[in-house]
């Protein structure tokens, strides 16, 4: 089975997928870490070289049908997807492979907690936000929840993980998959 897993940044799915993976017995593959794996960049630094996100997803896009296009570890596996994951180039490639497309949902408020920082290199920092920088960060959470919406509509399922741990999370996902 193949499942690609998307939402907003932070939703869970690299955590989600990784557990999922195991669930399922196959092989997860984070599209970021694929991304700069196969460019031997960070993203950050690739998309800087574009000058639009559409151009940076055309050729990130090389990047997932590299994966897809693998023998049997692309053909069992879960993909975690971008917020845009649904969107252009991603999307074509997603529509292509027999796969279970699956959004993570919760709430921006948790999404918020979970919020974690990177630097160009994709090496992780910390931040203390302030009360200000929460209240932004929140907004921008659910503009994108409302941006990528129109997108997820294409998903085989969508899945609340509000309130859940990562284990629950992987566990509801895969109950979900079963039953479709």
């Amino acid at each position: 089975m193949r499942v690609f897993l998307t939402g907003v940044v932070c939703v869970g799915k690299t955590t989600v997928g990784a557990k999922l993976g195991g669930l399922l017995g196959c092989q997860f593959f984070d599209l970021d870490r694929e991304i700069e794996r196969f460019f031997g960049t960070s993203v950050e630094r690739l998309r800087k070289r574009y000058l639009t996100p559409y151009s940076f997803r055309i050729e990130a896009s090389k990047a997932l049908k590299e994966i897809v296009s693998r023998g049997e570890d692309g053909q069992n596996c879960v993909i975690a997807l971008p917020p845009s994951g649904l969107m252009d180039a991603y999307w074509r490639v997603v529509k292509s492979a027999k796969a279970a497309i699956v959004v993570l949902q919760d709430k921006p408020e948790n999404i918020l907690k979970r919020i974690t920082f990177y630097d160009i290199d994709s090496r992780q920092i910390q931040k203390h936000l302030t009360e200000r920088e929460k209240r932004l960060y929140l907004r921008e959470i659910k503009g994108d929840m409302t941006y990528y919406g129109r997108t997820y509509k294409r998903a085989t399922a969508v899945v609340d993980i509000a309130g859940l741990g990562p284990d629950d999370a992987a566990h509801r996902v895969r109950n979900v998959l079963i039953q479709k």
